[in-house]
């Protein structure tokens, strides 16, 4: 019997049994004791919704119709972008009237194109704006760098990247000779104006993007410090897939007579078919190895908890000959850009990383999810879903659960 018979099996044993109160292994109880939130397997086994639900959003602008310059227009154009989304769609008139917009959208939505076509508008229409756009993450912020620079590279825009993991050095460098555009992370351009390399004052433009996730990671108290050193008069952009409790402080004092677009999309996971493999006994190496040579399994993205255990793991598999990479704490930003790039390109076949190392990834076409290690949340493993699935596109989850026969 093959494999992917015994795996199915497997799976339909647990499909009979999952109602039931599952028994945890050792390692899983060890694992989660001590959490408040105690997860249970059965939450790890979820068919995607039916896809064919939501009825196509028909937009009420074509990207002629924005009153944007034509050379704006041909950038839009290279970048092959045809119909609005929701998102572009709703929040681009407000935005170019320069209101202050709540964009409430999913990652993956078109967001960034939203703010920065109004955006890259002002700044021709004023070659002295000053446009800040602040990312909870190193690698988002990367994103937004690279669509700024495919929307304004022959404009005669400059736009800088701050992030850390990176030398300063070139940075300090770039913020002299005063670029239009500053994409970048709450710690590093709080560094780099305590170093007296960056005034917030002559910001008069402001783009907080995901906020709820800068809530999750913890800079919440640096966003009020930034908020707290901005121009009176701005224009002030805030998007977020979710407006938690605690965020609405931050809002209030941020924006002033907002517009709120709200597109958010069903949630990523509901697009997710989510299953466990319970290991019964078997190394969890070697139940990877057997699925990464299945060929529907051509863009995979593995989760563990530890750099350690994901830098080993790597390591395993590149001398079983696969094509991977890894991201995590020890990996210093130009080797995480470089995974990522490579994952993205197909040059890598499975992608490996810890939870913190993953926040912001926006990889398109990601088959499947690969919860190595069990996540320790049930909001870790939203996330970490939620990689998959995306553009109302079908993705899978795994979960491995350790287990003896």
């Amino acid at each position: 019997m093959t494999y992917t018979q015994n795996y199915s099996r497997s799976l339909s044993r647990h499909r009979q049994n999952r109602f039931q109160r599952p028994q945890r292994s050792r390692v899983f109880q060890r694992s989660f004791s001590n959490q408040t939130k105690t997860l249970d397997i059965s939450s790890f086994v979820k068919k995607a919704e039916n896809l064919t639900a939501d009825i196509p959003y028909v937009p009420t602008h074509s990207f002629e119709d924005f009153l944007i310059r034509p050379e704006l227009k041909t950038a839009i154009k290279r970048r092959n972008y045809i119909i609005p989304t929701p998102i572009q769609d709703q929040a681009i008139p407000y935005l170019l009237k320069g209101q202050d917009v709540v964009g409430i959208a999913n990652t993956g939505t078109g967001k960034t194109a939203a703010f920065l076509i109004p955006l890259i508008q002002k700044i021709l229409t004023n070659r002295t704006e000053r446009v800040m756009i602040i990312a909870p993450t190193r690698e988002l912020a990367v994103q937004i760098k690279e669509e700024t620079d495919d929307l304004s590279s022959h404009l005669g825009i400059q736009s800088l990247l701050c992030i850390g993991g990176v030398s300063k050095s070139p940075q300090t460098y770039g913020l002299r000779k005063n670029p239009n555009i500053v994409i970048g992370t709450p710690g590093r351009l709080i560094d780099l104006q305590k170093l007296g390399y960056l005034s917030f004052k002559l910001y008069e433009s402001i783009v907080l993007d995901e906020v709820d996730r800068m809530l999750d990671m913890g800079f919440i108290k640096d966003i009020k410090y930034i908020i707290s050193q901005l121009p009176e008069k701005r224009q002030s952009l805030f998007f977020s897939a979710t407006l938690p409790r605690e965020i609405q402080s931050v809002m209030n004092t941020f924006l002033k007579n907002p517009v709120t677009v709200s597109v958010k999309t069903r949630e990523t996971s509901k697009n997710v078919d989510q299953d466990v493999i319970h290991t019964n006994g078997k190394e969890k190496i070697e139940i990877l190895h057997e699925l990464l040579l299945q060929e529907e399994f051509s863009k995979v993205l593995v989760f563990g908890r530890t750099k350690w255990g994901m830098e080993k793991l790597s390591k395993n598999l590149a001398g079983r000959g696969f094509r991977v990479a890894a991201i995590h704490g020890n990996k210093n930003q130009s080797q995480r850009q470089r995974a990522i790039i490579d994952f993205k390109e197909h040059k890598v076949q499975v992608l490996l990383a810890t939870d913190i190392a993953s926040r912001g990834l926006d990889i398109p076409d990601v088959t499947h999810v690969i919860n190595y290690d069990i996540p320790g949340s049930y909001e870790d493993y939203v996330h970490r879903i939620g990689r998959t699935g995306r553009a109302e596109k079908t993705g899978k989850a795994l979960t491995f659960i350790d287990s003896h026969k």
